[in-house]
């Protein structure tokens, strides 16, 4: 799909987000009362986007439509939702109960993200995604770009963000607890472990085998050009390895463990994205133990920042004065000047002034008058009930698009830099990879017929 087919060049995205950015109030295009419930529509709710829906129901929304393209996935939505009106093709659904619909989340794999979104913010619809945002670069400007124009409550479904932890970091680092940060190290057992990897590195499409009873598997393989047979190493849970559909260990949980330190330090855009790999290059399955450093710019008195990611079974070493542990689930280091800060696993549950004896001293109770205050607001009812009470105040939620987005593109950018072995160079202001041709020709992923934007509105 070229650019000029799809109706959004990037110069005009450039200058329509621009425009956009300007506007001093947010107005979302759907006021809410109080006590009222907000008309919720969602795609694809087999797995996580069954917890997100729910979620979302239980504070506040009226489930009316229900879409996924397996029948059995179908019948337990509206098992529990007994006034929903059920889909498998969620086109249909949003043409036909358009009126009826105040918001959509999609919990469809990364792939198909896009195109549920881009119909229904064109329609006007608020929007809860799950993460990562998109597939490619510039659907995710693209969603921004949209969201902006339309004005539109929007949350990527990077559930540690709503966390108190991820508040704590960003105030002990903003009160200067652990001085300077050059350096921050983030990590995963994905793609060689964990829920939906198990590390056997593919080079082919697998063999087909029989579409389960119920399955449309056409509407699942969606916007992607190629002829995908159904197999289990696609559905129902570990599709996320295949580039085609996901966007691997780093797509999966980057979200979450590179998220606290993007967003306590204000990092912005990476200038560049180096790579080291234990595995060879694949375009077709993500390899094994990549290691993805990102080059942040200084920003005001903050210096230069390196993030570095680690994918299982590679594994970081400890940094000079780290007494901690590593994990090997995951987990973040940011190394200061006066000691660090740290947690275990993808999310920010539990984090911890290191070394011991300043965490030691930082909590204990002869020195609690002196702890950093707590500045930030608070997110209540997770990162889905921040989506719906954002819409009935007016305001943007804790991981808008205007904040996610930025974090996908930086995600997508490692994933870019691992599925072609090769550093990049990245100018956010115009949207250009340099240095890696492979990568830049990744900018766009073509979408098939009824897929692409104009199919869509």
């Amino acid at each position: 799909m070229s650019r000029k087919t799809t109706g959004l060049s990037r110069r005009t995205f450039l200058k329509s987000t621009a425009a956009a950015a300007a506007i001093p109030m947010f107005v979302p295009s759907t006021v809410f009362g109080a006590n009222d419930k907000i008309a919720l529509a969602w795609v694809g709710f087999g797995n996580q986007g069954w917890g997100d829906l729910n979620n979302s129901a239980r504070h506040g929304g009226e489930v009316v439509a229900l879409a996924d393209v397996n029948q059995k996935i179908v019948d337990r939505g509206t098992k529990q939702f007994k006034g929903a009106k059920p889909y498998k093709d969620f086109r249909k659904m949003l043409s036909e109960m358009g009126k009826k619909i105040d918001a959509v989340g999609v919990g469809t794999p990364d792939h198909s993200h896009f195109s549920i979104a881009y119909m229904a913010m064109s329609m006007g619809k608020h929007v809860f995604v799950e993460k990562p945002l998109a597939h490619s670069l510039w659907e995710i400007r693209t969603l921004l770009e949209l969201a902006n124009k339309k004005n539109l409550v929007t949350q990527m479904g990077n559930q540690g963000h709503a966390f108190e932890g991820a508040r704590l970091v960003k105030e002990w680092y903003q009160a200067g607890l652990i001085g300077d940060v050059k350096e921050v190290i983030t990590w995963t057992d994905r793609p060689k472990g964990g829920w939906g990897f198990n590390g056997q590195v593919q080079t082919a499409f697998p063999k087909p085998e029989p579409i389960p009873a119920g399955m449309d598997w056409d509407l699942w393989v969606g916007p992607c050009e190629k002829k995908v047979p159904f197999s289990r190493r696609f559905h129902p849970t570990t599709w996320r390895p295949w580039w085609d559909f996901g966007c691997g260990g780093l797509g999966d949980i980057g979200c979450h463990t590179i998220d606290t330190p993007y967003w306590a330090m204000d990092l912005g855009a990476p200038t560049r994205v180096e790579v080291e790999m234990h595995d060879k290059p694949n375009n077709l399955h993500t390899p094994n133990g990549s290691v993805v450093t990102y080059k942040f710019p200084a920003r005001g008195k903050q210096p230069e920042v390196s993030v570095k990611w680690y994918e299982g079974p590679t594994m970081p070493k400890a940094p000079d004065g780290y007494d901690g542990k590593i994990s090997r689930g995951g987990g973040l280091i940011m190394v200061g000047t006066k000691g660090g800060i740290c947690h275990q696993g993808m999310r920010p549950n539990s984090p911890m002034l290191y070394p011991t004896a300043k965490w030691d001293d930082y909590k204990s109770k002869a020195n609690e008058s002196k702890r950093v205050p707590k500045t930030l607001p608070r997110v209540k009812n997770g990162i889905q009930g921040d989506w719906m009470q954002a819409m009935r105040d007016k305001k943007k939620s804790c991981s808008d698009f205007s904040y996610s987005a930025p974090l996908a593109e930086l995600i997508v950018l490692g994933t870019l830099a691992i599925r072609t072995g090769k550093a990049l160079d990245w100018d956010v202001k115009t949207q250009t990879i340099k240095g890696n041709d492979a990568a830049k020709a990744l900018f766009q992923i073509p979408a098939r017929k009824g897929w692409r934007p104009e199919d869509l509105v």
